[in-house]
Formats: structure tokens, C-alpha cells, sequence
């Protein structure tokens, strides 16, 4: 994977997203989201979301040194 970033980090870190993202300050959720959510697009029926697949390295890169810190 790009930036020298395991696909079984990648895993990992999605894995325990829900619970890293519940003890995240509103600040970071929101960074994170702006670093994977290119546009929302909402029409009548159904909701377009074209994300970042760049900013998802970035965000496993932060999400497994804070996994790695809680840990420890």
C-alpha cells in the first residue's frame, strides 16, 4: 500500500474505528471526515458520497499511532 502502510494495518485500524472515533473530540471527527469525504451530493431518492481515497492512508497512518499509544 501507498506510504509504506500495511494492508493488515489498514484492517486493523478499520476494525476498531467505531470505538477510536466514539473518544474522538468533535474537532477530530471532523477532520477525519474532511480528509475522506471529497462531496455529498443528496437527491430525492438517494445520497451520492464521492470520498478521498487519498486521505486514507493519512488516516491510518494517525489511527495506528493512537492505537499503538493506547496499548502502551
Amino acid at each position: 500500500m501507498a506510504d509504506g502502510i500495511a494492508p493488515s494495518e489498514v484492517r486493523k485500524a478499520l476494525k476498531e474505528f467505531d470505538a477510536l472515533w466514539d473518544e474522538l473530540f468533535p474537532a477530530e471527527q471532523a477532520r477525519i471526515l474532511e480528509l475522506l469525504v471529497e462531496k455529498v451530493v443528496v437527491h430525492l431518492g438517494d445520497v451520492e458520497l464521492k470520498l478521498r481515497i487519498e486521505g486514507l492512508a493519512s488516516l491510518v497512518a494517525d489511527m495506528s499511532a493512537q492505537l499503538k499509544r493506547k496499548a502502551a
